[in-house]
């Protein structure tokens, strides 16, 4: 176990490649663009107007979280700290290591929240209430 941080998250900026009139296209690689391979692509969409999702944490998985269309907050809560980022350009990816708590709220209407994870899905690897949470933070 490491303890982690709201720090140790960033935005990453990714590359855009741009054409007058093709449009543009980004690229993600694995090891390359972020510091883990992915396993596991997911995406959020249909999310009403305003609504939240997350408000859970992960013991070993790192997550790049982007805002393929649309934008919604991220806040980031390391037991200690909170921090908050408005995802909303699709060359931008938050990169949310393990042991942080994070909720995604205010999404626009018509958003699509684009996850790309480390690991594959294991319900193992998630705390899912905050006070467990704080417990898990104090024995890392």
């Amino acid at each position: 176990m490491r303890n982690s941080t709201v720090f140790d998250c960033t935005l990453i900026e990714m590359d855009k490649h741009h054409s007058d009139d093709k449009g543009n296209i980004t690229v993600v690689e694995n090891s390359k663009t972020i510091p883990f391979q992915v396993k596991r692509t997911y995406y959020l969409y249909d999310v009403p107007g305003g609504g939240s999702r997350g408000s859970h944490a992960h013991k070993e998985l790192q997550q790049l979280i982007v805002a393929a269309s649309g934008c919604f907050d991220v806040t980031l809560d390391d037991g200690n700290v909170k921090r908050t980022f408005t995802l909303n350009r699709p060359y931008q990816g938050l990169l949310i290591v393990p042991g942080i708590w994070r909720d995604l709220n205010n999404f626009s209407s018509g958003s699509v929240c684009l996850v790309l994870a480390s690991e594959r899905y294991d319900e193992a690897d998630y705390i899912r209430d905050y006070d467990e949470y704080m417990i898990y933070k104090e024995n890392e």
